[in-house]
């Protein structure tokens, strides 16, 4: 991976530039390490990186895919995931300090945005959720519309964004909103990467320009950009071609994934020797031309390994050297305050988000609206199938179908909804560090040992076992027990109560055993059913 600065100037010159209060970014042998922890080597994604990055300039960064691009500005930021190893010295004006998120501002390549969304709401609802609480309406407002021309967003302002049925704004104008959502709180030090990735050249162009009018304004901006240094490649033995694309011929020296496409043309070409030598004679083939040069004769290795040696002894390596120690000394005077993810309360923040979701329900059809068209005629059907149904013995079978369809139907109706909560979540990239989570959200201190918690765990599960293991055995062992006394306090509650003693027997009942049955015809005022 190389790096290349880009000094930018505003329309004045340089002295417009506001560098007074910047932030000076340098950093010394920066390695990025994934532990192996099985018998594989350890892979190394970046190996002793060292530059700097100034106030009112951008510093891009070029390499192929694959070459850690983003695991460089990821390292410089902060976000490196937690199983990767980061060694180095990152410094910000001389100083180790923790990029907090009001100081540095992150633009990813993926733009994750909802669609049904206005730009300008967009933004509205970015600085309610990322500004002070005490920020007025009208304040907010100002930020709000001097964001949005800073990006150059007049005239999409008012359009929606766009998803898979809405059409909205364009490639371009969704990156540079992207970046209007990082620099609404106003950041020091902006990392993008690659935002110009899938743009044509004048969506492009929009963007690297409104990346410029941002770094005359003092800020320092870290990009990985398609932009290749013609001068330091010549120099080194491999200049461009006449009539071929340099960012395509410089990344061609630095990718691997070029060796497989030579090695196959090669064969082609041999291929074609073959065959036009047995058909039309060796004469033919004094009009074939091979594709030769320095490119074709030396591998990708080997071109990386001569690149490394000439920048390593190059004027460019001296200086950055030189620059990197002056800064790492002297830094600027831009004062760095504590700042956190969020300045709003969590009230607002609860606020905001309950409006924008509602907002973005009520305008995605395939959420809000034909749910409720497809509920209507469940409904319908569902009513229709099981009217009068009865009351016997054999609709209770047809009203617990009812009641099992109608829950299950509403089941899956809600599951079919997460997409659109999945939407508002920015899943797979380490936005924000765990730590920071932990530390701002949760309130669990860092230096608080795992092992505790861990320890914990595992005594909780250990002592709901053995809690469990003993109610059993009391259960076999006191129930009875606990019965047989139980028993005997009843019984003898009941023997002090008077209605349970006998009472003596006065009167003497002779037996009527043996008395003879007179028929029912004898009765007084009967008469026999059989007469």
């Amino acid at each position: 991976m190389s790096n290349m600065e880009i000094e930018i100037a505003s329309p004045g010159g340089a002295a417009d530039v506001e560098t007074g209060g910047g932030v000076f970014l340098t950093w010394e042998d920066l390695t990025a390490v994934l532990p192996n922890f099985s018998n594989g080597p350890t892979k190394r994604l970046i190996n002793g990186l060292s530059g700097y990055a100034l106030p009112g300039r951008i510093m891009a960064v070029m390499g192929p895919s694959g070459s850690g691009k983003s695991t460089f500005l990821d390292s410089l930021a902060g976000r490196l995931s937690g199983n990767v190893i980061m060694s180095g010295d990152v410094r910000l004006n001389g100083r180790k300090r923790k990029l907090h998120h009001g100081v540095v501002a992150y633009v990813t390549q993926e733009d994750v945005m909802l669609g049904t969304l206005t730009v300008r709401e967009t933004i509205a609802y970015s600085a309610s959720l990322r500004l002070p609480s005490y920020t007025t309406k009208t304040e907010l407002a100002e930020s709000v519309e001097s964001t949005i021309t800073e990006m150059g967003l007049q005239d999409c302002s008012d359009h929606i964004i766009g998803n898979w049925h809405l059409r909205g704004i364009s490639g371009g104008e969704k990156k540079r909103l992207s970046i209007a959502l990082e620099i609404i709180t106003h950041p020091s030090l902006l990392f993008l990467d690659e935002p110009t990735s899938g743009l044509d050249s004048a969506s492009a162009f929009f963007v690297v320009q409104s990346l410029r009018n941002i770094a005359c304004k003092g800020r320092t901006i870290v990009s990985s950009i398609h932009q290749p240094s013609s001068e330091f490649f010549a120099d080194a033995g491999f200049p461009c071609p006449h009539k071929r694309n340099p960012s395509d011929h410089f990344l061609r020296c630095v990718n691997s994934d070029f060796d497989d496409v030579a090695n196959t043309l090669i064969g082609s070409q041999r291929i074609l020797k073959d065959m036009n030598e047995a058909l039309m004679g060796s004469q033919r083939m004094k009009d074939i031309e091979f594709t030769t040069g320095p490119l074709m004769d030396l591998a990708t290795g080997e071109i990386r390994a001569k690149l490394i040696r000439k920048y390593r002894n190059s004027k460019f390596a001296a200086r950055a050297k030189a620059r990197i120690k002056e800064f790492s000394t002297n830094g600027g005077n831009f004062v760095f305050g504590e700042m956190s993810g969020s300045q709003a309360t969590w009230r607002m923040q609860l606020s905001t988000l309950t409006r924008r979701s509602f907002k973005n329900m009520t305008r995605d059809f395939g959420y809000y609206w034909l749910r409720i068209i497809v509920f209507i005629l469940v409904s319908v059907c569902v009513s229709s199938v099981f009217h009068n149904v009865g009351t016997n013995s054999h609709a209770i079978l047809a009203r617990g179908a009812c009641g099992g369809f109608v829950s299950g139907f509403m089941t899956f109706m809600t599951i079919g909804g997460f997409p659109s909560f999945i939407e508002e979540m920015k899943l797979g990239q380490p936005r924000v560090k765990g730590e920071n989570v932990l530390t701002s959200i949760i309130g669990i201190s860092l230096n608080h040992s795992k092992w505790w918690d861990l320890a914990a765990v595992a005594l909780i599960l250990v002592a709901y076992r053995l809690l469990f293991f003993a109610i059993i055995k009391f259960k076999e062992r006191a129930l009875p027990l606990l019965k047989s006394h139980y028993t005997e306090k009843t019984l003898s509650r009941m023997k002090k109560r008077p209605s349970f003693r006998k009472a003596p027997i006065t009167l003497s009942f002779s037996s009527k055993r043996h008395h003879v049955m007179q028929p029912l015809s004898s009765q007084e005022g009967l008469n026999s059913p059989l007469q």
